[in-house]
């Protein structure tokens, strides 16, 4: 990736990151697929001090690790010192040297920033833009409130924290005006699959059996896991989500159906142990065999958020929790705000 002859700044946009400490604005560069960074925002990024990045940065250029060349450059700022200006040139660094960073200081971290830089930079690439505070300044008032309205599903001691709620917000963010109607109860509806695709307890167990021995091959769970806390409990389930009345089905769509089996899952414990994590499972893999998995947004992140957002739930609050997430995965009815999605069946 070679850094540009000019000013990054020239033809870039602002793209806005979460990090620990608050909101952070970084450059996009659209000729270029990348974003650039000096070392005071990439140790935000990373909630590190300045020096462990000027550190780390100089290890792998010493390294030999990345090119200095092709992944630094320099930038012009300015700033109000008193009643005069100061012009300084600092360095800045692409996508490749913040992710070789990332993963020096904290592995999770980095992972976390390089999954949420693709996705980004994948809609930046594609649309021309980046979804930010500019992009939603209109509405921004909304866009908290649904925030707000997520966290109200919550117990006040719930294991959701800021940040994934911000997460789950930002992966769905084609549908977020979506959100600001779920407290009222007027759910916009999506472009859903009504097309025939069959489920069977035989297939989930089948499917989850292949998911723990994946697990427990990587000392990441023990026998317990998946194991049924009673005979039937699946069948219960499955037997749920497919009932009909009458010749027709009381969940219609695809959609419906894979959100009324996260809910079930995760929230009857049919399992001694991994009720969120089978849940998470089964979702996905329902989606992927109808043929409608967006892995653009049904990123890991977003798909522990939102596991995670049904199993804090109030009971009580049932239907419109399933109402969101068929919601949410539902495509959009917009022929521009369709996304690409994974076919085939695991």
């Amino acid at each position: 990736m070679n850094a540009p002859k000019k000013k990054p700044q020239e033809g870039s946009r602002t793209i806005v990151y979460q990090a620990k400490s608050g909101a952070l604005e970084l450059r996009g560069d659209r000729k270029h697929t990348t974003i650039w960074a000096t070392q005071a925002e990439m140790a935000r990024i990373f909630d590190v001090n300045p020096q462990a990045i000027t550190k780390h940065l100089r290890n792998i250029y010493r390294e030999n690790e990345l090119a200095k060349k092709g992944t630094c450059s320099k930038m012009e700022q300015v700033q109000s010192e008193g009643n005069r200006e100061v012009r300084r040139t600092v360095e800045i660094y692409n996508l490749d040297a913040m992710i070789a960073v990332g993963y020096r200081i904290n592995s999770s971290v980095g992972t976390r920033f390089r999954q949420w830089a693709t996705r980004t930079l994948r809609e930046y690439v594609t649309k021309g833009y980046a979804i930010d505070r500019r992009r939603v300044a209109r509405n921004y008032g909304g866009f908290m409130e649904a925030v707000a309205h997520i966290k109200e599903l919550l117990p006040s001691r719930g294991r959701v924290d800021a940040e994934s709620v911000l997460e789950l917000v930002s992966a769905f963010a084609d549908t977020w005006l979506s959100l600001d109607a779920y407290d009222k109860g007027s759910l916009p509806k999506g472009s859903v699959t009504k097309k025939k695709v069959a489920l069977t307890a035989g297939m989930i167990k089948n499917g989850l059996a292949k998911f723990r021995a994946a697990l427990m091959g990587k000392g990441e769970a023990t026998e317990q896991f998946g194991a049924e806390r009673e005979r039937g409990g699946i069948e219960g389930i499955v037997g749920n989500v497919m009932q009909s009345f009458s010749g027709r089905e009381l969940y219609g769509t695809v959609e419906e159906k894979a959100a009324h089996l996260l809910y079930f899952i995760v929230k009857n414990h049919p399992f001694v142990d991994g009720n969120k994590r089978s849940g998470a499972y089964a979702f996905v893999w329902y989606l992927r065999r109808a043929g409608i998995l967006d892995t653009a947004r049904i990123t890991p992140p977003a798909l522990t958020a939102l596991t995670l957002l049904v199993a804090e739930s109030d009971p009580k609050d049932k239907e419109k929790m399933v109402e969101l997430v068929a919601s949410l995965i539902a495509r959009p009815s917009s022929p521009r705000g369709r996304r690409r999605r994974a076919q085939g069946s695991l």
